[in-house]
This record gives C-alpha cells, structure tokens and sequence, in this order.
C-alpha cells in the first residue's frame, strides 16, 4: 500500500478525512492514510512545502494567499467545508453591545468571516481581541476577555450546547455556498503522480459522501480527532455539511478574494491554486 501523510486540524470540516480513515476508504484506493494533526492552519502550508506531509485539509484562503505571495506551490484538488466560519456572542448579550471580537490569525477563513461579518453589522467601533489561533479566540472568549468570537464548528455548537454563547451570522450570511477547509497538496506531487492524487480524492469524495449518508456515524468518528462529544458534532453537522464540490464556487470565492485583497492580504491577484481534473473525473 502506498503511504501517505494527512495534516488535519480539528473541526466539523474535516469529518471526510476522519471518516475516510477511520472507515477504510482509503485502504480502498489501497494508501495507508497517517492523520497528522496539526495545532493551527497557519502552520500546515510550511509542512507541505517541505514536503513533512504530502496532503492537508486547510483553508483555501492560505493556499490563494500562499499562491499570490510567491508562485506557489499548493494547490486545491477538492472541497470540504462549506459555510464553516460563525460569529458567537455571549449569552444575554445584545449585538449592540459588544465591544471586544476575539479573531485568530490574519487569512484563515474565520478571521475573513470576522471581518466581513463587523462591517455587515457595523461594529466600527469593536475592538479585535487577536489570537494566534482559533482555539485561542474561543479560549478568550470563555475567558471572558471577549464579548463574541470568530469560530468554525463544532465549536459554536459546543457553546450553545453549553449556554455560553448563541451563534448571531455564519459565513454563508455574506458568503453562501463559500468553501473553507479544502483537501490540499502541493503542484510537484501532482506532477509527479497524478494517479495518486486522483486515488486520494476519490476515497476524499466517496467518504464525505459517507458523511452526508450517515451522520451520527460519522459524529463518533469526529468525536475520537475532534475531542467533542459526538452529540456536539452531530449537532454541528445539521448546519455545516461537507461538499467536495465547493471550491468550484468561483461567485463565493472571488467576493472573499476582494476582502483579502481589500485587507492587505494578497499581494496580488490570485490564480491557478485549483486543479479541477480530480473533481472533473469523478463527474463533479
């Protein structure tokens, strides 16, 4: 079997690649899958690079941002999240009255719902309570140094489930139908084996349709990576449901392009960090 390694980060958006592990559908393609989980997205796009790991669920904001700053070498192969980012106030407290956001780390997805979501709400006068991760925008948050925070799933649900917070807009208010976390690689192995590539998105595609089909089982999968309950994680599944074919959203993707460009985040316009012939052989 073919060995390949797989950096994953925690959360609702990745279920396909836990399913796709834990269910067998990548021995399938015959490629003995190691999950490499990593702390932060931020630092999964220097792993690829180096060639540490071969494939990754990130967001696909890093891989554009990473394509305009330097020619790049990542590229997009399939979809996965959709809609993953949610803005979470306190509870009892009215919009209005907020004054601090936590936010993790400029580019990420949740970061731009953030800033997308402040100027639709008119927080002008909110104050960015930055952290270097998502974990620690949710941390600031139960801490109480923050009246709302910037999240994906299944960590919103984690705290209305638990009365903390209530999730007031999610990323498909500004952004419908918009990707987030993506299956990943870089454009030497899809020049070097494309065979491969092809074999791993199809167990990616078939698993998140496993996903889509059996959700409380795909729930106890999310629970043993995630470190959420599986009634969470069924919970936030009914509102972020996988889609491979997201990054074929150009609508969605182009009007959160603008805001990164906006923002300062590209340094100039972003192409080419899609490869569709994988999706396109599947018939997606």
């Amino acid at each position: 079997m073919r060995r390949i390694r797989l950096a994953l980060l925690r959360g609702v958006c990745q279920l396909p690649a836990y399913v796709a592990i834990e269910q067998g559908f990548f021995a399938a393609q015959d490629l003995a899958a190691e999950p490499v989980m990593a702390p932060t997205a931020w630092a999964v796009p220097e792993r690829l690079r180096a060639g540490d790991v071969d494939f990754a669920v990130i967001p696909w904001t890093r891989v554009a941002a990473d394509q305009a700053s330097d020619g790049s070498r990542l590229v997009l192969v399939a979809g996965s999240g959709v809609e993953e980012a949610a803005l979470v106030v306190r509870t009892g407290l009215a919009p209005e009255d907020v004054r601090r956001v936590a936010v993790p780390q400029e580019g990420g997805i949740k970061d731009l719902t953030a800033m997308a979501l402040l100027r639709r709400l008119q927080w002008h006068d909110v104050r960015l309570v930055r952290q270097p991760s998502g974990d620690g925008a949710i941390l600031s948050f139960v801490g109480l140094g923050a009246d709302a925070a910037a999240m994906v799933e299944p960590y919103a649900a984690m705290l209305e489930h638990l009365g903390l917070g209530r999730v007031l807009l999610r990323t498909g208010d500004v952004w419908p139908g918009a990707p987030g976390c993506s299956l990943t690689t870089t454009r030497a192995l899809i020049e070097r084996e494309p065979d491969l590539v092809q074999r791993v998105t199809t167990a990616y595609v078939a698993a998140a349709h496993r996903v889509l089909a059996a959700p409380e089982e795909a729930a106890r999968a999310g629970e043993g990576f995630i470190g959420v309950s599986a009634e969470i994680v069924r919970r936030a599944l009914a509102v972020n449901r996988p889609d491979p074919r997201a990054i074929r959203n150009d609508a969605a993707m182009e009007q959160v392009l603008a805001l990164m460009a906006d923002l300062g985040y590209l340094r100039q316009p972003a192409a080419g960090y899609r490869d569709l012939r994988f999706l396109e052989a599947l018939g997606l």
